[in-house]
């Protein structure tokens, strides 16, 4: 058993739509001395994007403590940096108050940041990264095999963003980012514990398209049109998936139905990339991995209990 003092941070890992806001509120009830969640969601920061970001509602967290949602207004920065800050304050002060802090991963980049610390690369270049946005997008396919083969090998053709950061790291530095990450991988947080959920891609592709569904008929399409009228979106947010989709109908670009069919195949494709992260975390030290198909919340909480505490 673990003293209240030295408790490890339970880190819970698994794709879009997996269940694991209720497994982390239950294990947050089962384990002894009970625990508090803190989200690692890039998304759920930003106040007013409930609907769309699956933001647990107040009956969701069943009276277990949340931190780190709904702290930012939408058109306003938030970074990995902000983050990362924030998380390490938080989960000090929960195990401060005898508590187990349960961070709940919805951004594993956010996840691979708590685990591992961030990648000490250059600062940012503005003018560098301007000029990369700019690039014809078949140039800057090419450049980054030439400079990162590896990075362009993993990186989606239509993510221009991490295409783009890679091809700045590998500029600025002359080394390419996937081999700077591999040695940013070495060293884990020695008390973190890891429970993953691993479920089929079949399954988990109908839990995304049911999930989809439940939003438009909780009213996500008027979420957006509100933040859009009120012009509260930044850049950011405003690239969130369901978000972008449903502002492209607003303007007249695309049926809503086309829209809906959008969010649910951009949210398959981040499911996809979620799995090649928990592909990383699956290696490491201290991992329960479930497969919750055909497992209830609690027998999977029991597992947990059982292997954590």
């Amino acid at each position: 058993m673990t003293s209240s003092t030295t408790r490890p941070t339970i880190v819970v890992v698994g794709p879009t739509a997996g269940g694991k806001t209720a497994i982390s509120v239950e294990l947050a009830r089962a384990l002894p001395g009970g625990g508090e969640c803190v989200s690692a969601d890039s998304m759920q920061v930003y106040r007013g994007m409930d609907i769309g970001t699956a933001t647990p509602t107040d009956q969701d967290r069943g009276g277990i403590p949340h931190h780190l949602l709904d702290i930012v207004e939408p058109d306003q920065p938030w970074t990995l940096d902000d983050w990362l800050v924030a998380a390490t304050t938080t989960i000090a002060e929960i195990r401060n108050r005898g508590h187990w802090p349960i961070l709940v991963g919805g951004t594993n980049l956010y996840v691979q940041a708590y685990l591992f610390g961030l990648l000490d690369g250059p600062a940012p270049d503005h003018a560098l990264r301007g000029e990369l946005l700019a690039m014809d997008p078949a140039d800057l396919r090419a450049e980054l095999a030439r400079r990162d083969p590896e990075a362009a090998r993993r990186i989606h053709p239509n993510d221009r963003r991490r295409a783009v950061r890679a091809l700045e790291y590998a500029r600025l530095t002359g080394t390419p980012l996937t081999a700077a990450q591999v040695q940013w991988n070495q060293t884990c947080r020695e008390e973190a514990r890891i429970l993953g959920l691993d479920w089929p891609t079949e399954l988990i592709n109908r839990r995304i398209n049911a999930r989809v569904k439940d939003m438009m008929a909780a009213g996500l399409l008027d979420e957006v049109r509100q933040l859009v009228a009120s012009n509260r979106l930044g850049a950011q947010s405003a690239a969130a998936v369901g978000y972008a989709q449903l502002i492209e109908h607003l303007q007249g670009n695309c049926t809503l139905e086309e829209a809906v069919e959008q969010i649910k195949i951009r949210t398959r494709r981040l499911a996809k990339q979620q799995r090649t992260w928990l592909r990383k975390f699956r290696h490491l030290p201290r991992c329960l991995w479930v497969e919750p198909n055909g497992k209830s919340t609690q027998d999977i909480v029991s597992q947990a209990v059982t292997a954590f505490s």
